[in-house]
């Protein structure tokens, strides 16, 4: 009886929810293989499959730096769903969608708003760059369920300062951990929500005590998770691999500043290429009426200003997934600025005598979220003329990391190996090739690939090997005697078969050995 009561109360927001539910799945499903798969993505495939036919390689995410998380859940939908590169996109999916829930409980928390919080989650079904992330079998989107959480409880913890929210607090921090090494901001940022602590109370000190220690545990429980990865001996190898793309302090200090301007160009550029000019003025408005919820304000603001400023200063190497989970505190300020633009509009038609405030609600939403809206559905249905950001484009769409032509060149290599054994060299030994065709052609008992790195002078063996079966050579890199990636250089004893276009001068090509 009290179920139903509740049902019934809150029936307009149970139903305005599951549409959003179905509004998300109707951005992220969609021509979800169509996409070539990229290098990274057949890199945590690859992964994958090994580690669910081979329990010794459970870990085997470490061996090149990489937390192994996504890998993980990446085995169960692997083992439900048999399609690789599907199955990894799911994990995706499904983790935007737990970011759009956790949007719903952060944005209510700090706002006491119910349709402020559930237009957060609907901006995040729109924005551009959830959506370039939640189709892509990359970690980003599993970073920001639980960098989306674990702000929510550390918001509750700061608030309520009970043993249970400090748990739940220390598996979403743990979890971040376990996904990258980014996710470690989600315990640095937490004296950032002391902005919401209550020091009025006549307990203060006694509470900042209190909270401090709870904070303290949560952080050793997420350790406790964290460190389930010293059970490989690859563990250390994070470690190394992280100083690939940020500097030590000590590297820091030898030449200070000498990327921060460039990085800020760049990761500026990206933000707002995904922000748009529409997500951007309702965070401005937000601010416009500090007033309202100030320290709420602040807390989401420094929790994307801190990491960004450390990537800023601290990158080596950088991309625009980067700064995907940081974006995610950006979010209900866009949502609280459209509330105060719809609030403002209607204030100003209900004095002059037009009351309707659902009327003007959808259409400032449908007005504002017009263009980001394109963009998303540009993403899922026309990629390369989505409006993303320029590096992105490079490397899922145009460049040389990207995947064009690898689904034709399965087919091919499928067909030619019917009633014969066939030998396939790839331009590479680890990422797109060799393993987007082990993916796919490794159990083919007629087909054997090996990869050749680096593409100096032609490898000789692949001569004795023509005396045996076809031979095949994949080129999809840049390589010293070639004009364009994709193409072999003129000195080898190639023939084209076939030359698929990514770029303006990128391309992806089989060429077959001549006898």
């Amino acid at each position: 009886m009290m179920i139903t009561k509740l049902l019934l109360k809150h029936k307009i927001e149970i139903l305005v929810s599951v549409l959003l539910v179905i509004f998300y799945f109707a951005t992220r499903l969609p021509n979800l293989l169509s996409f070539p798969i990229f290098t990274d993505e057949a890199i945590y495939v690859r992964w994958t499959q090994i580690g669910l036919n081979d329990a010794n390689w459970r870990f085997i995410s470490l061996t090149d730096g990489k937390q192994p998380s996504f890998v993980w859940l990446g085995m169960v939908f692997l083992k439900l769903f048999q399609e690789p590169l599907l199955s990894l996109r799911l994990v995706s999916v499904v983790s935007g969608l737990f970011v759009m829930g956790g949007l719903f409980f952060l944005t209510y928390e700090l706002f006491k708003n119910k349709w402020t919080a559930l237009l957060s989650s609907f901006l995040y079904v729109v924005f551009p760059f959830a959506v370039v992330y939640d189709r892509l079998a990359l970690y980003d989107s599993l970073l920001a369920v639980f960098v989306v959480w674990a702000t929510y409880f550390a918001v509750l913890l700061a608030r309520k300062i009970r043993l249970d929210i400090a748990f739940f607090l220390g598996f979403a921090i743990g979890g971040a951990m376990l996904t990258k090494s980014s996710g470690v901001f989600s315990a640095y940022l937490l004296p950032v929500t002391l902005f919401l602590f209550d020091f009025k109370n006549k307990k203060w000190k006694e509470n900042l005590i209190k909270w401090g220690f709870l904070a303290l545990f949560a952080f050793i429980l997420a350790e406790g998770f964290y460190n389930v990865i010293k059970l490989s001996p690859f563990a250390h190898i994070i470690g190394e691999k992280n100083t690939i793309f940020v500097y030590t302090f000590s590297e820091w200090l030898s030449n200070p500043f000498v990327n921060t301007l460039g990085n800020f160009k760049g990761l500026s550029d990206w933000l707002f290429t995904y922000l748009t000019p529409f997500f951007v003025f309702f965070i401005l408005v937000s601010f416009a009426t500090i007033k309202k919820f100030p320290k709420e304000k602040l807390l989401l603001l420094f929790y994307f200003v801190l990491p960004f400023a450390a990537l800023t200063l601290f990158g080596k190497v950088i991309f625009p997934r980067f700064i995907f989970f940081m974006s995610i505190s950006l979010i209900p300020l866009v949502s609280v600025g459209l509330t105060e633009v719809i609030l403002w509009s209607h204030n100003f038609l209900k004095k002059r005598g037009i009351d309707s405030i659902w009327g003007v609600s959808t259409l400032i939403i449908i007005f504002f979220i017009l263009y980001p809206l394109k963009v998303s559905l540009d993403f899922v249905f026309n990629p390369k003329n989505a409006a993303i950001a320029s590096a992105d484009r490079e490397q899922y769409i145009s460049g040389w990391p990207s995947g064009g032509g690898i689904k034709e060149s399965i087919e091919f290599f499928k067909k030619e190996a019917e009633d014969k054994k066939i030998f396939i060299a790839t331009e590479g030994t680890f990422g797109l090739m060799p393993y987007a065709l082990d993916i796919y052609l490794g159990d083919n008992k007629n087909i054997t690939t090996k990869g050749y790195w680096p593409i100096e002078e032609f490898p000789e063996e692949l001569l004795e090997q023509g005396d045996m079966s076809p031979v095949y050579f994949v080129f999809y890199q840049p390589c010293p005697g070639c004009e364009f990636p994709g193409d072999a250089p003129d000195s080898w004893p190639l023939k084209l078969i076939s030359k698929y276009k990514k770029g303006e001068n990128t391309f992806y090509s089989i060429y077959s050995l001549e006898q």
